[in-house]
């Protein structure tokens, strides 16, 4: 890689950029390669205080049943919850790629954590994994003591095509009168199906290619998607819970998560940004690195402030 693609990358960012993969080939030929590479990881080591369990959930309006990981705190409830919606583009990951975050975001927070293994495009287009969220947060809000869980205390968080979801789902709840939803934590959302070239921005990991690969999965290359698919489409923002934002200063998606923030803040949504200098997309990956320790420090302290902790 030149020196001019990475004058803009935190130093400690830039060794795990050898590590990834050229997505700007990505294609339905390679996207098996994608989703096997998303599903690789160790089984992280059990955290003491959180008990894991993969569970079903039944599926909503026809849907197949759900499989979902479940983090729960071994201490005396009621706990908050947290509904977990991963990354991917729309097309690839894993809820297990997450467990060992999860499990020790449940230790943190002493909340119980779901995460949802919504279906995937393309086979599985819009609203499959919109209707896959609701199921999650549905469950967590119909089974508060089997979970020992504060109903009014329920956050959703999503990362990347998971923020997307999430704040789709957030609409939804909101225009539907749905399960209520205390808090979103967004991370480098995927929000906007219009996102362009940008001149310095989404260089590495997410590229524009990709970016247009899995939109086009989720929401085909025809009629202008719904807004709770691309959620930056939606005019109309007041009512949504209150939001934190964490995107990095070179991912590709920063233009739409400041205007996001931005309009959030325009329609009197209590509204947290944090923006990461030199930082790519799954910059948070990179655990050891200062933005990721950083980016944690903060999302913490934002949870324990939205869910009374």
């Amino acid at each position: 890689m030149n020196d001019d693609a990475l004058k803009l990358v935190d130093p400690e960012l830039i060794p795990a950029l050898d590590l990834l993969p050229n997505l700007k080939t990505l294609s339905h030929e390679s996207l098996a390669e994608l989703r096997a590479l998303l599903a690789e990881g160790r089984d992280p080591d059990p955290v003491p205080g959180v008990t894991t369990e993969w569970i079903m959930l039944p599926g909503r309006a026809g849907a197949p049943e759900l499989r979902a990981l479940l983090h729960r705190p071994t201490t005396p409830g009621p706990h908050p919850a947290v509904l977990n919606i991963h990354g991917g583009g729309y097309v690839a990951g894993t809820a297990a790629r997450e467990d060992g975050p999860m499990q020790a975001l449940c230790a943190e927070l002493g909340a119980v954590i779901l995460s949802v293994e919504y279906r995937l495009a393309p086979e599985n287009p819009f609203p499959a994994a919109l209707d896959d969220a609701w199921t999650g947060v549905q469950w967590l809000h119909e089974e508060p003591e089997r979970l020992a869980i504060d109903p009014a205390r329920i956050a959703v968080r999503g990362v990347s095509a998971g923020g997307g979801i999430a704040v789709g789902l957030a609409l939804a709840v909101r225009d539907r009168n749905g399960p209520p939803i205390a808090f979103l934590s967004l991370v480098y959302p995927m929000l906007d199906d219009r996102t362009g070239e940008h001149p310095a921005a989404g260089r590495h990991v997410w590229p524009i290619e990709a970016n247009r690969f899995g939109w086009s999965c989720y929401v085909g290359d025809g009629d202008e998607p719904s807004i709770y698919a691309a959620p930056a489409r939606c005019v109309q923002l007041a009512g949504l819970p209150p939001t934190f934002i964490a995107t990095g200063s070179i991912d590709l998606f920063i233009d739409e998560d400041l205007r996001f923030a931005q309009r959030l803040m325009h329609a009197g949504v209590p509204t947290e940004l944090h923006v990461y200098p030199g930082a790519y997309h799954g910059f948070t990956l990179i655990a050891t690195s200062a933005p990721a320790r950083q980016f944690e420090r903060d999302s913490l302290a934002a949870f324990r402030r939205a869910i009374g902790l």
